[in-house]
């Protein structure tokens, strides 16, 4: 009768439990509905008061999220390499996610050609070319491609946290974390390890309180692109280019990804909902390294993901999987190539596939990276990149939506590896501590 009572008690507590998540998350998208209509009536009365203001709540939401980003990606790599000792599986969490990062990139770049070979955008009069040309030494992007891998090797230890370097930051912490992997058990290497932990513990915390007030940043950031939107900053006469772009975004967002995630078994519209602080975040803030806080919050606290796979997938898919900067890289290179009288062939098309790919892997997830990487790309195979001048009031745009669909490919991927891990990890971590 008592193991009855309990039972009773049991099930009582998961369907509660259960009505108040369901109560949270609805209660959550109303408010993240109310903040973008806000947002957008403030953004079209376009009062200056007010649109500094909102101007000043975007700026401070984007500056504490990117605050507390790298830490979150370095102590996150370093916690989950740290535990990678013998008979761990970290090795396998660590190639599924390669397989569907370089998987969903190859398959975005592939994609962006063949809408390109179909569209066959026009190319833009000289005139406009020379009107709006930019000079890529001007900008401090004229270096070679090189000189972007060079970069992105660090000589100093601090450097690259106070300067927001994502793949600095990753070498630095996963050299840090397979030391400590490496180190044999003692009172020292616990004591270390304990100490990243509780920070990870506490950033993490932080994060939560960042997310409790994120609609007033939603109101903020839908209010200042409204207000972009009515000065016209996306207009522009390369409509053709940008439908390519934006169409080989939309279409890998919105079917390439999804079918992908069905034939893995799992229910993209779960995902998507569960996501959806994220995809938001990313969509404004157009920096998926500065999404990843609300990103891990989404996975763990709405889809259950086990917090040492998305710990560990999440932060290595926003430095290397980069769905949107393939496509844009791609095409944005194809078209320049084509306004500078270059003939492209279906081995071209084939070819840069792959440089795409390989370019956008190596990619930093910060605002305007992915143009910069392309303006220095063609810069050093001596593509003329006067063009580049033409489609950066058209980047504004295409900038958030590529970063929303880098997030979302990073979440599908994360909820992949964790679905063809799950129990796995468990099982294998436990033996190896017996």
């Amino acid at each position: 009768m008592a193991q009855s009572n309990r039972a009773d008690q049991a099930a009582q507590a998961v369907i509660s439990d259960i009505a108040h998540n369901k109560a949270k998350r609805v209660r959550t998208a109303v408010l993240y509905i109310a903040g973008l209509v806000i947002g957008a009536f403030i953004g079209y009365l376009n009062i200056a008061g007010v649109n500094d203001l909102m101007s000043f709540i975007a700026t401070v939401f984007t500056r504490l999220f990117s605050l507390v980003a790298v830490p979150v990606i370095a102590l996150s790599l370093i916690n989950t390499l740290a535990r990678l000792n013998h008979g761990s599986n970290g090795g396998t969490i660590f190639g599924h996610t390669v397989f569907y990062t370089l998987l969903t990139t190859i398959l975005a770049a592939a994609l962006a050609a063949t809408i390109f070979t179909i569209v066959q955008p026009a190319n833009v009069p000289s005139s406009i070319t020379a009107a709006a040309s930019i000079d890529a030494a001007a900008v401090g992007h004229g270096e070679t491609y090189y000189s972007h891998i060079i970069s992105v090797i660090p000589n100093n230890i601090l450097q690259p946290f106070v300067s927001g370097n994502v793949l600095s930051v990753l070498i630095i912490a996963a050299a840090l974390g397979l030391g400590l992997a490496a180190m044999p058990h003692s009172d020292a290497r616990t004591a270390v390890v304990r100490v990243f932990t509780g920070l990870q513990d506490l950033l993490f915390i932080l994060i939560h309180w960042l997310i409790a007030v994120l609609p007033i940043g939603i109101i903020a950031f839908t209010a200042q692109l409204v207000t972009q939107l009515e000065a016209g900053v996306i207009l522009g006469g390369i409509a053709q280019y940008f439908g390519v772009v934006l169409s080989a975004n939309f279409i890998q967002m919105l079917v390439i990804l999804p079918l992908l995630l069905l034939i893995r078994g799992l229910n993209p519209l779960r995902i998507a909902r569960g996501m959806a602080p994220a995809l938001m975040v990313a969509l404004f803030s157009k920096s998926s390294a500065g999404t990843l806080p609300v990103t891990l919050a989404s996975a763990e606290d709405n889809l259950g993901v086990d917090h040492r796979i998305s710990r560990f997938v999440l932060p290595i898919c926003t430095t290397i999987n980069m769905n949107g900067c393939a496509a844009f890289i791609l095409v944005t290179s194809i078209y320049l190539m084509q306004n500078a009288g270059i003939e492209i062939s279906a081995a071209t098309l084939v070819t840069w596939v792959f440089i795409a790919t390989i370019a956008a892997v190596g990619n930093a997830g910060v605002p305007m990276g992915c143009f910069f990487l392309t303006l220095s790309l063609l810069s050093s195979m001596n593509v003329p990149v006067d063009l580049m001048g033409v489609i950066l009031p058209v980047y504004a745009v295409i900038d958030m939506i590529e970063t929303c669909l880098n997030v979302w490919s990073d979440s599908c991927v994360c909820n992949i590896v964790n679905k063809e891990l799950k129990g796995k990890l468990f099982e294998v971590e436990s033996s190896a501590e017996a």
